[in-house]
């Protein structure tokens, strides 16, 4: 599939964004940091919890030192507490690093999703823990899988998740990557794989999409975020890249409640397109909207946590039903 110019793209009128965005940055870390970002988010033990991805390097200079996740606690989801120390870290001889973390409480644990750079490919691990100062990681994939979510209860008796395996050569071209579903009995072994929603039914991609924040269940079914991505070649440098000619919006989709891989509606326009400074202009990737967490109060409110221009930590909110409303069906 060719990339082709992209149109202008905004947010939906029912989103709005926190005006002390953004809510996490480097500046807010008592360690070592330079990007904090991709932020996984859930309500665990009384509080909200953020898991962040921290890149440390050079301030302008694309190339990181390493990586780590790092951990934050608030009591309103809107101020943070960034814990001394980063909470979670693999590397080995095989492994270089773990990132962009997604939290799902199931049955009181906290569960953490995240990614994993090795000399072999890019694999989707789970972990689990009751403290997030020590974790057990439960499985790995096989490469190459990431952008994996839990569902938040079990679906017919199973674990649930979303995933976005990236197969070159099955798709017949670089970047065209769509989200699946599996399903497993014990976090462990997964199968059950089935498609979800395929790139080319994304209005505004022309390239890969990829899960988002894990499910949240509504009366009409799964409510759940996707990423998208569209390539304009006449895009040039923005950012810190020679060339960055991609642009991240946050999708919105309703996934059927018992057979979550069938999708009951979708929003044909982004959820969050990238439109302020912090989004659009400033920072490592320009143009990069990328949703991690959504917390549903119990009014109605939802919190919706994104990372922005691959810098910052960000917040928009809306309220359930107008984002149900946006899902029209397919």
């Amino acid at each position: 599939m060719e990339s082709k110019s992209a149109p202008e793209l905004r947010s939906v009128p029912c989103l709005t964004r926190y005006p002390g965005n953004p809510v996490l940055s480097a500046k807010d870390a008592p360690y070592p940091a330079t990007l904090i970002f991709n932020a996984g988010v859930a309500k665990f033990q009384g509080r909200y919890v953020m898991v962040f991805r921290n890149d440390v390097g050079r301030w302008g200079d694309p190339h990181f030192d390493y990586t780590n996740i790092g951990l934050a606690y608030s009591n309103d989801g809107l101020h943070w507490e960034v814990q001394p120390k980063p909470c979670f870290q693999l590397e080995s001889d095989e492994i270089r690093r773990a990132y962009d973390p997604r939290l799902t409480v199931i049955d009181g644990r906290c569960y953490m999703c995240f990614a994993v750079d090795t000399n072999h490919g890019v694999r989707g691990g789970v972990a689990v823990t009751d403290d997030f100062d020590r974790f057990e990681v439960l499985s790995l994939s096989a490469p190459d899988n990431r952008n994996m979510v839990l569902f938040p209860e079990r679906i017919n008796g199973r674990f649930a998740r979303l995933e976005r395996p990236f197969p070159v050569y099955g798709r017949g071209w670089n970047e065209y990557f769509d989200v699946w579903y599996s399903d497993s009995p014990d976090l462990r072994y997964w199968g059950g794989t089935e498609l979800v929603l395929g790139a080319e039914r994304v209005p505004f991609a022309n390239a890969k999409i990829g899960p988002g924040a894990p499910p949240i269940k509504t009366r009409k079914g799964w409510l759940t975020t996707f990423h998208s991505v569209d390539i304009d070649p006449s895009r040039g440098q923005n950012g810190w890249e020679p060339t960055w000619t991609k642009r991240y919006c946050g999708g919105l989709m309703l996934l059927d409640m018992e057979r979550p891989w069938i999708v009951k509606g979708l929003c044909r326009t982004p959820l969050i397109a990238p439109e302020m400074p912090y989004e659009a202009k400033e920072g490592f990737r320009t143009n990069v909207i990328f949703p991690g967490g959504m917390i549903q109060e119990d009014d109605g409110s939802v919190k919706i946590y994104y990372g922005a221009a691959d810098t910052v930590e960000c917040l928009a909110t809306a309220h359930v039903d107008d984002l149900l409303a946006l899902c029209e069906e397919v």
